[in-house]
């Protein structure tokens, strides 16, 4: 049987970004593209087919959170279930690792790799938050490069939206952004 895949659109302090979901839980979110067309188009490459609906009332409360978190408040976004049927298996452990970043906190490509048991994969673990479906919810944007330089950020905006969320978290200062 085939992924039924629906989503939606909502407005952040950082734009317009989307949610998608299935019935085992969130399957990806989009942050802001320049507008709210290339929004959804990224949307609908990344999960052709899927239908724009009304989000039930579990996905309200996933973006009231994820909504909060961009805003700058702190939520435990830890139980908001994840359809990782589309996910291989080196990325989930780094995204399970990633996920448990306290907010306002932030650990290195290195510290993510020691923490799922390979000293040597930072790379990796890099091209895995590349690749990483679940935007804020796993929170990539809190994993820095070497020496705590800002890194990449494939989401619309790169690094410099990561940057912005990195400073509604408090985890870095506003200043400190042009010295990564």
């Amino acid at each position: 049987m085939k992924t039924k895949f629906e989503y939606t659109l909502f407005d952040t302090s950082i734009g317009l970004c989307g949610v998608v979901w299935t019935s085992a839980g969130i399957a990806g979110i989009q942050l802001p593209e320049d507008n709210q067309a290339a929004t959804r188009e990224r949307i609908e490459e990344r999960f052709p087919a899927a239908a724009f609906l009304a989000p039930p009332v579990d996905m309200e409360h996933a973006i009231d959170d994820i909504r909060a978190v961009i805003s700058g408040e702190s939520r435990d976004l830890v139980s908001i279930p994840l359809d990782w049927t589309r996910v291989a298996a080196f990325d989930r452990r780094v995204y399970e690792a990633a996920r448990k970043i306290p907010f306002g906190a932030t650990l290195t490509y290195g510290e993510v790799a020691a923490r799922i048991g390979d000293n040597g994969a930072a790379r990796a673990v890099g091209q895995a938050l590349g690749r990483n479906p679940f935007a804020v919810i796993v929170p990539c944007h809190r994993v820095l490069a070497a020496g705590t330089k800002l890194g990449g950020f494939s989401a619309g905006g790169g690094t410099a939206t990561k940057a912005k969320l990195l400073t509604a978290e408090g985890a870095i200062k506003g200043e400190q952004t042009s010295l990564f």
